[in-house]
């Protein structure tokens, strides 16, 4: 071979070489400030988004700072809770601060009096028709409202504020049951008859005044201290009070073994309540009440001239005991005041008792607050709720110097004694069917001498939401 020819092939070898690594070194040099480029537009757009985020951030934090609270807790964007359940329709608030409860209590009645004469008359009734509002402020302050509308008019049942801080301590005013009796401070739909005791009938229903009271950790004693108007027994205070002088009422209630290893003693209860205050009336403002029987015939008033003016006390020792399905309920009442009648006067004693007892006959355990049923009623289920036995005793008797000067003998018994049993069906936990039997012998009360016999059966359909 030429070694010319050799020479000129490989310095043509030697520049297609040259030339393509240059080009090649062109086209990396390209690439690499395109990449360069491209990471560069990217670094940008992160950096614009983590701006984005950081603004988005701050603008958060300071809609919550101008939208919290007076407590100081910001407000947040959750939105308030609507429920309606067994306890009623209830609202409350994103941040738990504002609650409100709206219920309602309805009960319908029906009184059979058998041996008929002009006193007893067979009824249908609307005992109970009372809308319920609850509400909580700041989750420190709550109020009740209650007005009653059952009757031939309108009255406000129940109207109070409270302030509950601490368990301890609990602050109420406005008009509301004073803390006297076991049965009298019971929920109305939850009392195991369809009518109260001899013994509630001697405490007043409801009364104007505060109240401090509250309950040790745990439950185990509980107390109450009041100031009130002063209201007649058996029914609810005047708007404003007849004179100056308060009634003054406490109570404590203890449930000692409440915390202990002792199934059987955890909800027995003991306690015991009283009042002390002086009445100003006249026999034009005359606040003296007249007793009730369970069928709601007046068998004890004193004559229509005669009025309380002086000191009036209350006792009331009780206890409750609920194991299983068994409860009981038993309460003792000593009153005594000074009554009038023109110039005479004379300080008179009245007493009543009573025992309940009540026995759940599906299992149920019984209660305070009622019964609560495992199955409600439903019929494709083959559910039938729960059903409640229940039996009682009470009496009452007047104080033997009230005949004949203050009360007439004629008219007004000297003494009470009623026993009644009965059945209760829950249905579910806010429909209630009663079925009562009562009946209730006197002392004197007639002109003949002892007044008739009440004999009384009651139904009851009861609705409370």
């Amino acid at each position: 071979m030429n070694p010319q020819r050799v020479i000129r092939a490989r310095q043509r070898s030697g520049m297609a070489m040259t030339l393509g690594v240059a080009l090649l070194g062109a086209a990396w040099g390209a690439r690499a400030e395109q990449d360069g480029a491209s990471l560069s537009r990217m670094e940008q757009r992160l950096n614009a988004l983590e701006e984005e985020v950081r603004v988005l951030r701050q603008q958060i934090a300071d809609a919550k700072t101008t939208a919290a609270p007076a407590g100081g807790k910001a407000a947040t964007n959750e939105t308030s809770v609507l429920s309606v359940g067994s306890e009623g329709v209830a609202m409350k608030s994103a941040d738990g601060n504002f609650q409100m409860r709206m219920g309602g209590l309805l009960q319908t009645d029906a009184r059979f009096f058998l041996h008929d004469n002009a006193a007893f008359r067979d009824t249908f009734l609307i005992r109970r028709a009372r809308p319920i509002l609850e509400a909580t402020v700041f989750q420190e302050f709550g109020f009740r409202l209650t007005p009653e509308f059952a009757g031939s008019s309108m009255v406000l049942l129940d109207a109070s504020a409270e302030w509950k801080r601490w368990p301890w301590l609990t602050f109420r005013a406005g008009k509301f049951k004073p803390p006297l009796g076991l049965e009298l401070l019971q929920n109305d739909p939850d009392r195991e008859f369809t009518e109260a005791a001899f013994t509630t009938a001697l405490m007043p229903n409801r009364d104007i005044g505060f109240q401090l009271g509250g309950s040790i950790p745990g439950g185990a004693l509980g107390y109450a201290l009041g100031v009130f108007n002063g209201a007649p027994d058996g029914s609810s205070t005047f708007e404003t009070d007849l004179g100056d002088h308060k009634d003054a009422v406490a109570r404590v209630f203890a449930q000692p073994f409440r915390e202990t290893n002792l199934p059987a003693l955890r909800k027995l209860g003991v306690g015991v309540a009283g009042s002390i205050g002086k009445q100003e009336t006249t026999a034009a403002t005359a606040n003296l009440p007249g007793n009730k029987t369970p069928g709601q015939q007046t068998f004890f008033s004193y004559r229509p001239t005669g009025f309380s003016n002086g000191e009036r006390h209350r006792l009331v020792p009780q206890a409750d005991y609920f194991y299983g399905p068994f409860g009981l309920l038993g309460e003792y009442v000593i009153e005594e005041q000074t009554v009038f009648l023109g110039p005479v006067s004379d300080r008179l004693r009245h007493e009543a008792w009573q025992i309940t007892g009540s026995w759940v006959l599906t299992g149920e355990e019984a209660s305070y607050s009622g019964v609560n049923p495992k199955h409600p009623f439903h019929l494709p289920t083959g559910n039938w709720g729960a059903w409640e036995m229940v039996a009682r005793y009470h009496e009452f008797d007047a104080d033997p110097a009230a005949f004949p000067k203050f009360a007439d003998p004629a008219s007004a018994a000297r003494a009470a004694a009623a026993w009644g049993v009965g059945l209760n069906w829950y249905l579910n936990r806010n429909v209630r069917m009663n079925l009562h039997y009562e009946q209730t012998r006197f002392e004197g009360g007639a002109a003949s001498g002892a007044r008739p016999t009440e004999r009384v059966i009651f139904t009851r359909l009861q609705l409370k939401y």
